[in-house]
C-alpha cells in the first residue's frame, strides 16, 4: 500500500487534487481511499488531503501519519506546517517551487524529488495561482504511480466546464512536461 499526503492552502484545490488522483488510480485498477481534511476551511489556511492506494482492498480510514510520498502544491505552506512530519524512508517529495534543488532543505528519508514551477504555469494558464492539476502532472512524472493518460481521463470526468476543462488539460500536460526529477544519493556514514 502506498500512502500519499497532499499539502496546500485553502482555495488551491488540494482536496480536489486528491479526488482526481483517486479517480485516475481507480481507472488503472487500483484500490483507493481518499480522505479530505479541511482544518479551518478558509482560503489561504494550510490544508491536507490523504490518499492510500494498492492492489488489495483498503480498510484503513485514518489520516496518513507516515507517508511514502508528499505532494505539496503550494510553495509557502512548508513554512506554516511540517510537510515532512513522519515521512518514510525512501520517500518521494513533489514540490511546487521555482527554486533549484540546491536551495531546498529536506530530510534524508527523501530519495526522489520532483520540482515544478507550478505557480508560474498557473499564472500563464489560469491567470491565478491554482496549481492542483499542474502538480498532478508533476506527481505522475516524478512517481510513476499513475499514468498521464489515466489523469487525463480523470480530469475529463471532473466537473470542469468547457473552458476550464481545456485549461486544466493544458495545466496537467505542462506540469508533467515541465517537472524536473532528481534522484538523491546520500553518502553512507563512515
Amino acid at each position: 500500500m502506498v500512502e500519499i499526503r497532499i499539502h496546500g492552502r485553502g482555495g488551491q484545490g488540494a482536496v480536489m487534487a486528491g479526488g482526481i488522483l483517486a479517480t485516475a488510480l481507480v481507472l488503472e485498477g487500483k484500490h483507493v481511499i481518499s480522505i479530505p481534511s479541511f482544518g479551518f476551511e478558509r482560503r489561504g489556511a494550510p490544508v491536507s488531503s490523504f490518499l492510500r492506494f494498492g492492489e488489495h482492498p483498503i480498510r484503513q480510514m485514518t489520516n496518513i501519519y507516515h507517508p511514502n510520498c508528499v505532494l505539496c502544491i503550494d510553495p509557502t505552506v512548508g513554512r506554516a506546517t511540517n510537510i515532512f512530519d513522519g515521512i518514510c524512508d525512501h520517500a518521494v517529495w513533489v514540490q511546487t517551487t521555482a527554486k533549484p534543488l540546491a536551495e531546498l532543505q529536506f530530510p534524508e528519508q527523501v530519495e526522489t524529488v520532483g520540482l515544478c514551477d507550478a505557480v508560474s504555469i498557473a499564472l500563464a494558464v489560469f491567470k491565478r495561482s491554482i496549481t492542483n492539476t499542474i502538480m498532478l502532472g508533476a506527481f505522475a512524472k516524478t512517481t510513476g504511480f499513475v499514468s498521464l493518460d489515466a489523469l487525463r481521463q480523470a480530469v475529463q470526468k471532473s466537473d470542469f466546464r468547457d473552458a476550464g476543462l481545456r485549461q486544466n488539460m493544458e495545466a496537467l500536460e505542462r506540469g508533467y512536461n515541465e517537472t524536473t526529477v532528481h534522484q538523491i544519493e546520500r553518502k553512507a556514514a563512515a
